[in-house]
């Protein structure tokens, strides 16, 4: 694990700490650096990090305060409160 890897972590938790306190503007801050960290070292975003995130708003999702959460046959949907983005993910 590098020091990219690490840098990324620690702001997933900052960015999830920020959104229970209520701080939106400073979770998306969290999730804007690191991706841009993600980028300029070519790491990438950890699946469990990227699949809480918005694409669009970079807001941190956390159900029932940021996100909507709904099971489809055959699919997770998770429609972001902030900017109305969906993301549909398969599931078993």
């Amino acid at each position: 694990m590098g020091i990219p890897s690490e840098r990324i972590e620690r702001l997933s938790t900052l960015a999830r700490e920020a959104v229970v306190d209520g701080e939106y503007d400073r979770s998306r801050e969290y999730v804007a650096l690191a991706r841009r960290i993600a980028e300029r070292n070519r790491c990438g975003l950890p699946p469990e990090f990227s699949r809480r995130t918005c694409d669009d708003c970079d807001v941190y999702l956390r159900p029932g305060k940021t996100s909507r959460v709904r099971l489809r046959p055959g699919r997770v949907v998770v429609r972001c409160r902030e900017c109305g983005s969906t993301a549909r993910y398969p599931f078993d």
